[in-house]
């Protein structure tokens, strides 16, 4: 981390500035209540209803059996919150002092001493109220009402002449999963769920410090320091700062102002993305003085200097869509990122922290963040900056219409406004994409007919997502982002998964493997030129399917708890179709968890590769999804409890920044070594036919010069060069080198389930108390170590007599090892 130091000096004609004080009223005595009965109970903020109640043990955890049914009640009562808190003489001396909560879900009443302040409306902005009146020496009593978000909700529905689909939770700006979505529950909750204080100040109140990229080279960044103040009256107002030296003379007005402070750094470090160098940042402290010299306030800015772009260029094919970062084009490896909890205020730093270092060790470079999620919290921002992962920000709309009133629009402005001062500052953010799958919705999904929606009806839905996409974000970005930060992106994905555009220009969306049942191999065709959704489900590991259960678990599909925790209505049928397609369907529960992994890692390793060996065509490939919210059979890489799926473990594999990959056509087998350095390198390949007891029948060499970032086929091999081999007993191992890097490919001919496997004899050596050697003496197939640890891989291949090397998180007395053989020796 680079640091600076920037002195702010603010002289007014014999006025001072008194230091700011702030305090925290989140760690006060909350307590709740349904608002129709009379007892209190204690309560935590930040927090939920839903939180508040289980650990008041007056509802079961919602997590856990099928109790999700059983608390669906909560969301049609309104809730009370309500905490003491004392201010003394001396704080009631202040000449302003701010009443200020950074979240409240959602449609809620503030009352402090039994005055009302505020009625709010949107989970996702920031609420300041003045309320020096309002408060006395000694107690003061805040109280918070929260209405049913669901009633409000439905009379706001009747506003609109016509049906809205997903009705009404489009009405309402909160977090639209907790509705319930394909792989999450619903559990519609109400409450303070982010911190609240009172800020007291006198004369002067910075609010907000924008830094502002104006010019960046290897020699010289050029920035502003865009400072947004509030004073309370007009007049003469003087900086003076050791930066540039000398003294700066203004007026401020009274109200509003922002005073642009040029700062240059020579020699500057530039935040790279991860795989490219190092996410380097630079922390200014502000420092603001009194006349006399007395610091009224320490700010630290932390930000980063880089450059991006989104490349949309016509060409032969279509138009092109891809990043450009610091100058150079940036092949996007990453994944969907949903709120990584139900309750959101209950994930921790850490818990943000280790999913995004999760992320960067499995080789990626970006996140999306979902637009029917939350605005996430400041640490996920933080671990990205830090990470280096490039975040593509959807704003909170997802797979719905919305209405355009003024007053949603008013509403929306203001959140735009809030997430915008809360996010610009972070290295990490690339892009605002207004909605998710909207713009699809309206033009692919039916619900005009479904609805039966007239012409005018249809025509005003399509007015009303052009004045809040087209017109109203992106105007407000324009209004309050700097020309350095402003690329948006209207909607996610630009054309529907159905037709033939969606893959020649803008970012697409493809499910028809999943939703259209399409074979794993139409990911061979289907690539379009980012994909930004695509993806299948597989069960969580043992572990996390086991905290489905309250007592005792019974491992059985049919069981009612594991058959609720699988939220998509088609699911377990989906699954099981596609398993029969590539394996055998176990009976043994363990089992068919294992090989459900396996299922999802497959088909997205099919789809990952496809995507890289398309470039410069394709120029991006983001899974559906990182993580889940709650204990589930879903999409994503990673369980609800922080393990990693078999999917994950082959996602590092499959974004390796070098990439050995097969595609199999109907005369050959062509291989491809996909490079995301920016380097040229040569390497020597070597290909072999090797059966499973480790005997080579066929061999071939080449050497090749792979171009800097570039996909290249440096290889293809005739079918009819290995007719004459039983290919369901080989395997062809391919290996590329470049000293001293070096890596491997094991290419299968059959699907899993025509694979002839050999009974392995398997030797797991202790080489410390946080490390093994596994070996074998034939082929091993889709090892599977089970320990309650993380390995260092998992779910991998391994050739006759060789070994491997295993790193455990924490260490273990036993640890169980399946494979393939196990499943299919039947």
């Amino acid at each position: 981390m680079n640091k600076t130091f920037l002195f702010v000096f603010f002289f007014i004609q014999n006025i001072l500035f008194a230091q700011l004080s702030e305090r925290n009223l989140s760690s006060e005595n909350w307590q709740f209540k349904n608002i129709k009965e009379k007892s209190w109970l204690p309560a935590k903020v930040p927090g939920t209803v839903h939180q508040d109640l289980i650990t008041n043990k007056m509802i079961p955890d919602p997590f856990k059996d099928e109790n999700e049914k059983k608390v669906q009640w909560i969301e049609n009562e309104d809730w009370e919150y309500q905490t003491h808190f004392k201010i003394s003489s001396k704080e009631l001396e202040y000449s302003n002092i701010d009443l200020v909560f950074n979240g409240l879900d959602t449609f809620s009443e503030i009352y402090l001493n039994g005055k009302l302040l505020k009625r709010t409306d949107n989970m996702f902005r920031k609420w300041e109220i003045p309320v020096k009146t309002n408060l006395k020496i000694g107690d003061n009593v805040l109280q918070v009402k929260f209405k049913s978000a669901v009633n409000t909700g439905k009379e706001l529905a009747k506003k609109v002449p016509f049906t809205m689909p997903e009705s009404p939770r489009s009405f309402i700006r909160k977090a639209q999963y907790q509705f319930g979505w394909d792989w999450g529950p619903r559990l519609v909750t109400a409450g303070i769920w982010k911190d609240v204080k009172i800020e007291f100040w006198n004369t002067a109140k910075i609010n907000n410090i924008q830094v502002q990229q104006h010019r960046l080279t290897d020699v010289l960044a050029e920035v502003s320091f865009n400072i947004n103040l509030f004073a309370e009256e007009d007049g003469e107002y003087f900086t003076r700062f050791n930066l540039n030296g000398g003294i700066h003379r203004f007026h401020l007005k009274k109200g509003s102002n922002t005073i642009a402070i040029p700062y240059k750094i020579k020699n500057p470090k530039i935040w790279q993305p991860n795989g490219l160098g190092m996410p380097d940042r630079y922390t200014t402290k502000i420092t603001l003085y009194k006349k006399e010299g007395k610091i009224i306030r320490d700010i630290n800015v932390t930000y980063g200097l880089k450059k991006v772009e989104l490349v949309q260029k016509e060409d032969e094919k279509g138009k092109s869509f891809y990043f450009k970062v610091n100058g150079n084009p940036l092949y996007i490896k990453g994944t969907n990122w949903i709120p990584a909890d139900s309750f959101s205020p209950r994930i921790t730093k850490e818990k943000y922290q280790k999913l995004i270092k999760d992320a960067k060790d499995a080789n990626m470079n970006m996140i999306r963040v979902w637009g029917g999620g939350i605005y996430e919290d400041d640490e996920f921002y933080k671990a990205c900056d830090e990470n280096g992962i490039l975040v593509w920000q959807d704003f909170m709309f997802a797979g719905s219409f919305y209405p355009a009133d003024n007053e949603f629009l008013n509403n929306v402005k203001e959140e735009v406004k809030d997430q915008i001062d809360r996010l610009q500052n972070h290295p990490s953010i690339a892009l605002w994409c207004g909605n998710n799958e909207i713009d699809e919705a309206i033009v692919n999904w039916g619900y005009q007919k479904q609805f039966k929606y007239s012409k005018s009806d249809s025509l005003q839905v399509w007015k009303d997502y052009k004045k809040l996409f087209h017109e109203v974000i992106p105007n407000t970005l324009k209004e309050n982002l700097t020309p350095d930060k402003n690329i948006y992106w209207p909607s996610s994905p630009s054309i529907g998964w159905g037709h033939k555009e969606s893959l020649t220009q803008g970012d697409s969306h493809y499910w028809g493997v999943w939703w259209g049942e399409q074979p794993f191999e139409a990911y061979n065709e289907k690539v379009g030129r980012f994909m930004s959704e695509y993806g299948f489900q597989g069960m969580p590991s043992l572990g996390t399917t086991k905290s489905m259960f309250s007592g005792v678990p019974d491992l059985n599909l049919e069981n009612p708890t594991i058959q609720a925790h699988e939220k998509h209505a088609k699911g377990w049928n989906i699954i099981n179709e596609y398993m029969k397609r590539d394996y055998k369907i176990p009976t043994d529960f363990v089992q068919y968890n294992y090989v459900s992994q396996l299922l999802q890692a497959r088909g997205m390793q099919i789809a990952m590769e496809a995507h890289r060996r398309a470039k410069p065509y394709n120029m991006g490939t983001l899974y559906w999804q990182l993580n889940d919210c709650w204990p589930v059979v879903s999409w994503s890489s990673i369980d609800y409890s922080g393990n990693w799926k078999a999917f994950h473990y082959q996602a590092k594999r499959s974004f390796e920044p070098v990439l050995l990959s097969v595609a199999e056509t109907n005369k050959s087998y062509n291989i491809y070594l996909v490079s995301d350095e920016l380097k040229e390198m040569r390497l020597n390949t070597q290909i072999e036919l090797i059966d499973f007891e480790g005997k080579q029948l066929w061999k071939s060499n080449t050497s090749s010069h792979l171009k800097a970032n570039a996909s290249e086929n440096i290889l293809n091999i005739n079918k009819t060069e290995l007719a004459k081999f039983d290919l369901s007993k080989t395997v062809l191992k391919i290996s590329s080198e470049n000293n001293p890097m070096k890596i491997e490919k094991l290419f299968f001919f059959k699907k899993p389930k025509d694979i002839q496997l050999l009974q392995p004899n398997i030797t797991i050596k202790k080489i410390s108390s946080t490390e093994i050697e596994i070996s074998t003496d034939v082929l091993l197939k889709d090892v599977y170590l089970i320990g309650d640890t993380h390995f260092s891989d998992n779910f991998f291949d391994l050739l006759p007599k060789t070994s491997k090397r295993i790193k455990l998180s924490k260490a273990l007395e036993k640890i169980e090892v399946m494979s393939l053989w196990d499943v299919f020796k039947n």
